[in-house]
């Protein structure tokens, strides 16, 4: 404790109580209060907590500070991505020196064109504690760009439209949009976007935008009326058809589609939703090739079906059968070749199909644990396909693959400024040993140097949620904690989707307990493999992941020195049943209804703001952001004063609210190492090594 200023008081947050009742059980929660935010006593709580944080970690000011600025220097200030073809441009994004945010750009024909500026986000941030903008919706005729910006970090984006040719923005603006969610018609004049609720900030409705027409003019195409749902819209690869997406998370989906060459028509379903049903589909000349889990495909399967025939199973030709250890992610649609991305022993594989021969292979990447990914490919007419790949020892690298010659071309590999050189890390799958069997994966990454002996410190990351799988990539941040004697540990845990779509259904609802008895079992193993100890296990999750540090350090906490939990979701049962909460319906799938006791009770036995009680827990970083839309700040306030009040141990509990951003912290690129740099120093004094 050396490295802290423990003198400061904490703040005592004031106690009201409020009792409520559900199925004959009582909870009484004496912080329910600081949900009002318009209050000032709450905003006042939050600014001395933030105060009083800053006041006990005032002595690592400085290693504060130099760990930002070694974070920054890892990057290339002046940088850009690999540039994307379609259609007639060529389109990239970049960063100038000391610029917190990217140029959006293009250049006509060759990469060897002027250079023509779409936006300049540094110039729209101006005077704003926060700002994000999506990347530019092209017109077919490539002159009108549609572009969504939110500046307040709730996720409600005002759409507004540029023209490219004279810089000019058209006076159309339309608030309370889905980012990215938006879709040209063909007729160059015509855009399809979705609504959000302000109080929900679900997207519930589509509409029809004619540009150079008023706001109030704009028609409404659909309507969702199960709040379960959220909706997606984009413009397929073929360009021919807009499809418009209704996805009940782990449950069922539904594709509406609408012809790009009749924006005044309306959409039409492709394939009635089931519940029980989950499918994707993409179009290509007369056929659509559907990604779906039909007739108890879990890990689903691939077939394609005539383009007036989707609907019907009858007419469905099996392209890629079902696999019981092989989960197929998604595809690419090539005029010869077919991608397949999928995923077997929780890797991530890219199988390339030549349609015209029947023949097919793999790619082939060379380490035990890795991320590799197709992407940036929006034309058919090509037989060279873009893709990703990472690992905790490679830095993001993109690759153009020749599917004739097998050929692959290294494009880019991400910049680490400095003396870094891979080779002086290394990277290992591990796999531990879970109470009821199931093997568990852990990739881990380490310098050459690491003491594995049972005393080095060790950071265990894991998610666990939503069928997300957290799949190792690289992160030049990370190094800070590896040259100081750090190991880097992501448990894939179920809950994520990384071996298998039962891997996720072991994890949610009624199986919840699965993803943080796993997490627990891999600290137990970590240990017990002599890769660290009690005294040096560090374990960091966000949202989700917040709530897997909550749940477990509640039931194992003697397990760990200290947590980290972003923007945590901790108070599950009370969020779960308020329908006012934004995304809480949409979520009954993942965690179930409390308003159905067999939920409300599995909730109750590990939602952490309910279960912590008098015994000592680890010291404990909690961080959060007042404008959060997917998780409400209050949240992790009421478990920090909770924790604080019951506890019964000397450590460290802090809370850091941000009071200018949302669930996705800080927006700009070196705004964002800040967060970091706080989490790091926190982690780093109590090993011993702010040095």
């Amino acid at each position: 404790m050396t490295y802290f200023n423990t003198s400061p008081t904490p703040p005592q947050a004031t106690k009201i109580e409020k009792v409520m009742t559900l199925h004959g059980d009582s909870r009484t929660d004496t912080y329910y209060w600081l949900r009002e935010r318009d209050k000032p006593e709450v905003v006042a709580h939050l600014e001395a907590e933030n105060q009083y944080t800053e006041e006990v970690l005032a002595p690592l000011k400085a290693f504060r500070e130099k760990l930002f600025h070694e974070m920054k220097g890892r990057i290339k200030e002046k940088d850009e991505s690999v540039p994307v073809r379609d259609g007639n441009y060529w389109y990239y994004s970049r960063y100038e020196e000391g610029a917190e945010y990217p140029f959006y750009c293009r250049k006509y024909q060759s990469l060897d064109a002027p250079e023509e500026i779409m936006l300049d986000l540094n110039q729209q941030a101006a005077g704003q504690g926060y700002y994000q903008a999506t990347f530019p919706e092209i017109s077919d005729n490539e002159t009108i760009a549609a572009i969504g910006e939110d500046t307040v970090s709730r996720r409600l984006y005002t759409l507004r439209f540029r023209n490219l040719t004279t810089g000019e923005w058209y006076p159309d603006v339309i608030p309370n949009t889905e980012g990215g969610n938006y879709a040209w018609a063909a007729d160059n004049k015509t855009l399809f976007y979705i609504r959000k609720d302000v109080d929900t900030l679900l997207g519930y409705q589509i509409w029809r935008h004619e540009l150079g027409t008023d706001v109030r003019d704009d028609v409404l195409l659909y309507e969702e009326a199960d709040d379960q749902y959220y909706l997606g819209l984009y413009r397929m690869k073929s360009k021919k058809y807009i499809a418009l997406v209704a996805d009940h998370n782990g449950v069922a989906t539904e594709y509406h589609l609408l012809r790009a060459d009749q924006p005044a028509g309306i959409f039409e379903v492709a394939i009635p939703r089931r519940r029980g049903h989950e499918y994707s589909i993409e179009h290509y000349q007369d056929t659509f090739y559907i990604v779906t889990n039909h007739n108890g495909a879990e890990n689903f399967k691939l077939v394609k079906a005539p383009e007036g025939k989707i609907s019907d199973t009858e007419q469905w030709q099996e392209v890629l059968s079902h696999r019981p250890d092989v989960y197929l992610e998604g595809i690419e649609v090539f005029r010869k070749y077919l991608v397949v991305q999928e995923r077997k022993e929780g890797l991530l594989h890219i199988r390339i199909m030549d349609q015209q021969l029947g023949e097919e292979h793999f790619l082939d990447f060379g380490e035990s644990a890795y991320t590799a990914y197709a992407g940036g490919n929006p034309e058919f007419e090509t037989e060279v396909l873009r893709y990703g790949y990472t690992s905790l020892t490679t830095p993001n690298s993109t690759y153009d693959y020749d599917m004739e010659s097998r050929t692959k071309t290294l494009l880019k590999e991400q910049e680490v400024v400095g003396n870094f050189d891979k080779s002086n890390y290394v990277t290992e799958r591990l796999y531990a040993p879970a109470r009821d069997g199931a093997q568990v994966p852990i990739s881990i990454v380490y310098r050459k140097d690491f003491a594995h002996n049972g005393q080095g410190p060790l950071l265990q990351y894991a998610y666990g949620s939503y069928g997300a799988s957290m799949d190792p990539m690289f992160s030049s941040a990370r190094l800070s904690l590896l040259d100081r004697g750090f190991a880097f540990a992501i448990c894939h845990i179920r809950g994520g989707q990384e071996m298998g779509r039962a891997w996720y259904e072991n994890g949610r609802l009624l199986r919840k307990m699965n993803t943080f008895y796993d997490f627990i079992d891999c600290s137990k193993y970590l240990i017990s493999e002599g890769w660290t100890s009690p005294a040096g296990l560090f374990a960091m999750g966000g949202s989700a992941g917040g709530l897997l540090m909550g749940a477990v350090a509640n039931l194992a906490p003697e397990l760990y020195k200290s947590m980290v939990a972003q923007v945590p979701f901790v108070d599950v049962v009370t969020t779960m049943l308020d329908e006012t909460i934004p995304l809480t319906t949409g979520e009954y799938e993942e965690w179930g209804n409390p308003n159905e006791k067999p939920f409300y009770d599995i909730m109750k036995s590990y939602s952490p703001y309910d279960n912590v009680e008098p015994k000592a827990y680890p010291h404990m970083l909690v961080t959060t952001g007042f404008h959060d839309s997917q998780v409400q700040y209050w949240e992790p306030a009421k478990w920090v004063a909770k924790l604080r009040e019951l506890k019964t141990d000397d450590h460290l509990i802090l809370l850091h609210c941000d009071m200018e951003t949302g669930h996705g912290g800080a927006s700009g690129r070196f705004k964002r190492l800040h967060d970091i740099a706080l989490e790091y120093t926190f982690v780093l004094a109590l090993a011993g090594k702010a040095e």
